[in-house]
Formats: C-alpha cells, structure tokens, sequence
C-alpha cells in the first residue's frame, strides 16, 4: 500500500556513496562493447499495465506522484521487482519542462495531457519565465531526488535511466494545448512564425541542457531524449526544427558533464516516426538511436555505423500467444545482431497489455541472445 512505502532519508536523498553496480549490461552496449546477452528495458515498463501501479496511482493524482520522491521511487522499482529486466527508468513526465516554464498542465483522465493556456500566438510566449534564469534543481528538484533515491534503493542491481521530452515534441505540446493525431496548431507555427518558433526552441532546449546536467549529478547512469512527434514533421521541417537542437542536447550535456569532472553517461535519442533520419542522427553525440517498430533492422544497422541501436519490437505482439512473441523476438534479434543492440518496444508498453506478456518478451531475449552470443565465439 501507499502508506507503507518509506520515506527518504536524508542519507537516501545525498547524492553519494551508492550501492556499486551489478548489471552493467546496458551501459556496455551503448558504449558498442561486448555484453554476455542483450540487455533488455521496455519504455513505459513502470505504468499502468500494472496492478501494483494502480495502488499508489489510487491515493494521488499523476503529478503529486511525479512530485514525492518516494511514490516516484516506488512506481519506477515496481518493474524491477517483477521482471529481470536490465534497467530502471525515472518514473516522470515530459511535461515538468513546460511546467518548470511557468505552463500549467494538468492530467485529466480519459484524455491524458492538457495545458488550458497554451501559447496560442508568439505574444503568450510573455507568459513563460526566461529559460536563462530558471533554476531546475529548485523547479524541478523533486526528480533529482527521485532520482538519488531510486539509486538507493536499487542497491546496484540494475543502472538508472533519466529521460527528457525533445524541444520540437515539447513545442508540440505547449502550442497545441493536448494530446493530438496532427499538432497542426504548433505546425502552423513554424511556417508562420519561423523567428518565433526558433526562439522558443531555443529557450526549451536551454532548460533540457540543464535538466539532464541535473539529473547526472542526482545519479542518472544513463539518459534519454525523447522527440515524440518527429514523425510528424516533413523532412525539411526536422532539419531546421529539430535535429539542430538534438545534437545540441548530446553535445552540450555531454561537454558540461565533462566540465565538472564526470564522466559522461550514455545517451538515446528516440525520433519516432523519423525512419529517414537516422542517418542525420548517427552525425551526432548520442551513443543510442532508439527506433519505432517500422524501421527494418538490417537496413538500420547499415546506415548508423558504429552506433548502437534499441528497439523495437511492435508493440502489438505482447498481445500474441507465447510461441508468437517469442519468435518474433528471435526474428527482431537476429536482424540487429547481438553486439551494439539494446531489445526494447519500438513505442511502449500499452494499459491494456498483460504483465505475463512481457515476462516472455524479456525472457526469451536474455535465452536467445545468450545462445547466439555462445554461437559467435565458437
């Protein structure tokens, strides 16, 4: 229950001394190094398709979780504790940039996001506090200590991921004002207000530097960035619109980590519904490009190089027989290969979908990856 997950401590919420790391799995094969077996996570693997989910979803509302340390703690271990799974990641939401903006923005059920005041024209971007003078460990200090405290309380069993929205899917969201097929609204932006939407681009991606800076330093071993709503932009329009301020993310995160004396963590992008860009985001400093399940994988392995890959399994099998999910992993990995390849979704894990389902998922990619990793040294 709710009322029997413990508090932090102050020595929990003291970003130091954390239990060493057992699996490190995930970070070896970001970094393009051997691993025994392909590491698994899933995207949305700590959510609503678990009952236990429900327990504390039922005594809070999704952004007073987000903001208690401990029930965010909670929620993200939950995964861990059922799945032998390869990594943990924050539980949070994009959303927090824009609210660390001044943008309020309100879970509603059935519907899912919503912002009442969104920036309808370039004059409601008054309404938002200047990127440069915002603070993200006192705006947004409730998920670096989540993060300290999920470290904790992991115990070094598996690596911590920090996460942030992308500034195009961001925008997205801060001018359309909800969840949408088509953001036309924050489209017609960037053809009407060309000036305006770089500004703001700008100004976002300035608070996301300094977020996932922040998010290093509270104990994130690796991070990543999601561009939800790529796929929604012409190419030309994520040319100049998105991919400029992707890289500046990698590279910037990466060089001010390096300035105080850390070692950098690895870093994702996922551009879902990019497929065409992946040659563009491989000409960058993540080490990860997660990809959505209508990417072929040989095809992608062709055209990233050396860079690792992650994904992506359609999300619809988990809803198959066992013997269906299982072969079609053993298809998915034998078109990545086992070196450089992280299995996870290629979106993620769905309400409806069966907690067993993933069991298998993970299951059979730890089985068959080992034997085809055994295969190769043979």
């Amino acid at each position: 229950m709710a009322s029997e997950i413990p508090k932090a401590t102050d020595a929990e919420l003291k970003a130091e001394n954390f239990p060493d790391l057992k699996n490190d799995l995930i970070l070896r094969a970001a970094n393009g190094l051997k691993t025994e077996r392909v590491p698994i996570w899933c995207h949305r693997q700590a959510g609503r398709y678990l009952p236990e989910y429900h327990t504390v979803r039922n005594r809070a509302d999704f952004f007073t979780i987000c903001r208690t340390p401990h029930l965010a703690c909670e929620i993200t271990l939950q995964p861990i504790r059922r799945f032998a799974l390869d990594a943990a990641i924050i539980f949070s939401d994009i959303l927090v940039i824009p609210q660390a903006l001044g943008q309020d923005v309100k879970m509603v059920k059935g519907k899912g996001p919503v912002i009442p005041e969104p920036l309808v024209d370039p004059t409601h971007m008054k309404r938002l506090k200047d990127a440069s003078g915002i603070d993200v460990e006192k705006e947004l200090g409730y998920v670096m200590q989540a993060l300290t405290l999920t470290r904790h309380r992991l115990k070094g069993q598996v690596p911590l991921i920090g996460f942030s929205g992308a500034p195009w899917t961001l925008m997205a969201y801060m001018v359309q004002g909800e969840g949408a097929k088509s953001y036309y609204k924050a489209k017609a932006w960037l053809y009407r207000y060309p000036k305006e939407s770089h500004k703001l681009l700008t100004e976002i991606t300035t608070v996301i530097i300094n977020y996932l800076v922040a998010q290093v330093r509270a104990g994130a071993q690796m991070l990543e960035v999601f561009d939800s709503w790529a796929g929604d932009l012409t190419q030309e329009a994520f040319a100049e619109f998105s991919l400029p301020y992707l890289k500046r993310i990698a590279s910037q995160v990466k060089g001010r980590i390096c300035k105080m004396g850390m070692e950098p963590v690895p870093m994702t992008v996922f551009a879902r519904g990019a497929d065409w860009a992946l040659k563009e985001l491989s000409d960058s400093d993540y080490d990860v490009l997660s990809l959505n399940w209508t990417v072929d994988q040989k095809t992608a392995r062709a055209l990233v190089g050396q860079k690792s890959l992650q994904g992506n399994l359609e999300p619809a099998v988990l809803y198959a027989r066992e013997p269906q999910i299982r072969r079609e992993v053993r298809k998915m990995i034998d078109g990545f290969g086992v070196h450089g390849y992280i299995a996870n979704l290629g979106h993620g894990m769905l309400p409806s979908m069966k907690p067993e389902a993933l069991a298998v998922f993970v299951d059979e990619v730890h089985d068959y990856s080992s034997k085809k990793r055994k295969q190769s040294v043979l």
